[in-house]
């Protein structure tokens, strides 16, 4: 029995005893807080950040600072791992010359909690809440930036603010057309409205930059596409020929990271 098969199963036989929501959540988080760094073993000018969300879970994120600059970054990851992972990325964007904030959502790193997306939501409110009423933080010298289903959170926080830009790497539409686009056919439908990417674009006005591999097999090329299609106001978007879901940043290391300083800098 395929892989697609034994999740159809999975999905139909848990929905009557665990719900939509939770039957979502399960397949669309793999947190990792055990693979963690030691927080005397940190790179250099990289601080832990504790925040406690409106609903009372205490986050753990990373925080880059740039002195000289008053811009941030607030970088949403992906799926899988945590942001202890993400670290080369992390101080890549610092090395722009701008503060970064390495979200780590609820479940994952030192963060509390159980990821969900109602829950990582709230991170993401409550990353942003604390950096313009705590860290002093102006909306229109913030960028956010998502990645796969950081994308999600990053549209979500985005929304309805004035900011200095939104990046997006490789994001998709909905719960919904990702399922199909595993090749979960009817049973996609259980994902219902989740992970609603393509309405919430249209409540974006800030400049956006939308970057996306013609060879992604996880997140369809044509979905970032689509969510471009759908942004109004200023936007970019960058077609990497040949890239995969995976390796945007190191085997076409030059052009994404070229397209991000460009959009980070731009006047």
């Amino acid at each position: 029995m395929g892989v697609i098969n034994k999740l159809a199963i999975t999905l139909l036989l848990g929905l009557p005893l665990l719900g939509c929501k939770t039957v979502v959540n399960k397949f669309a988080f793999h947190p990792d807080n055990v693979d963690v760094i030691a927080t005397s073993e940190l790179p250099y000018g990289v601080q832990e950040l504790t925040i406690t969300t409106e609903d009372d879970v205490e986050i753990t994120s990373l925080y880059l600072p740039a002195p000289e600059s008053d811009k941030l970054v607030i970088y949403f990851h992906g799926n899988a791992g945590n942001i202890y992972h993400r670290i080369p990325s992390l101080l890549q964007l610092n090395e722009f010359g701008v503060h970064v904030i390495g979200v780590s959502y609820r479940g994952y790193g030192k963060s509390e909690g159980r990821p969900s997306e109602y829950g990582v939501n709230e991170d993401g409110n409550a990353v942003f809440q604390h950096a313009v009423q705590r860290m002093g933080f102006a909306e229109e010298n913030i960028i956010i930036f998502g990645r796969s289903i950081g994308t999600t959170v990053a549209i979500n926080t985005a929304q309805n603010k004035r900011l200095r830009g939104l990046v997006l790497v490789t994001p998709l539409t909905s719960g919904k057309d990702q399922a199909k686009a595993t090749g979960l056919g009817s049973i996609s439908s259980l994902a219902g409205s989740s992970f609603d990417n393509i309405s919430k674009i249209e409540n974006i006005d800030s400049p956006l930059l939308v970057i996306h591999g013609t060879n992604d097999r996880v997140i369809p090329y044509a979905m970032g596409k689509q969510i471009f299609d759908h942004a109004k106001g200023k936007k970019t978007f960058v077609k990497i020929d040949g890239a995969n879901h995976n390796n945007l940043h190191d085997a076409y290391g030059q052009q994404y990271w070229d397209s991000i300083r460009w959009f980070i800098k731009e006047p």
